[in-house]
């Protein structure tokens, strides 16, 4: 009787922390007007993957995909933030309903076949997105669309400065986390919103 009562207690401790589940939030300044609440979207972008192919919105209507701004040559935290990647990448690689957008921030050298060489020394077949595109228009999607940081500097180690961040974005073009690169438990806490995530459009 006691087992029964033990294992009873267990599946209710199981539904009341499924259900105390919360939504991860939506990051940005939302504009109210009326009743409605707006909050910021990905604004429109285009650029070219490593098959030459072109990436817009439109590449991502109706999934989930996860965004971050390298370049291939960096010698700091880049390395590290391809590794993180490359886990959460392993993690949901057969699942259409996630995809994955890396942005590199120096277009005159990450040219089309050498992000696609990386992409085959690395085992990247399908649903992962180098894109390279205008300079200009790389930073500028950084920095309004994105939260994050991407511009030259010679003064700094490689030749550039960028956020180590990992973007995730929904259905919707909200940015719903933003998790570090280089941190093996943050790479943990992204699987597992992606999970959050893919959960809670499965429920409306």
């Amino acid at each position: 009787m006691k087992k029964i009562i033990l294992v009873l207690l267990c599946c209710v401790l199981a539904v009341s922390c499924e259900k105390a589940q919360e939504k991860l939030p939506v990051l940005g300044n939302p504009i109210v007007k009326g009743n409605e609440t707006q909050y910021p979207r990905i604004k429109d972008f285009s650029f070219i993957n490593q098959d030459s192919l072109e990436v817009t919105n439109n590449t991502f209507s109706g999934k989930i995909y996860i965004a971050d701004f390298i370049f291939l040559s960096c010698p700091s935290i880049c390395p590290k933030m391809n590794v993180q990647l490359k886990k959460v990448y392993n993690a949901y690689k057969t699942d259409g309903e996630v995809l994955f957008l890396s942005h590199t921030i120096d277009p005159d050298n990450d040219t089309i076949p050498r992000l696609k060489a990386y992409t085959v020394d690395n085992g990247i077949k399908k649903n992962w997105h180098f894109v390279t595109g205008n300079r200009d228009s790389i930073y500028k999607i950084a920095t309004e669309s994105y939260f994050a940081t991407a511009y030259p500097d010679q003064n700094e180690l490689g030749g550039f400065v960028h956020s180590g961040g990992f973007l995730l974005i929904d259905k919707n073009r909200h940015v719903r986390g933003v998790y570090d690169g280089t941190n093996p438990k943050e790479t943990t806490r992204l699987i597992a919103d992606v999970k959050n995530l893919l959960a809670e459009d499965e429920a409306k």
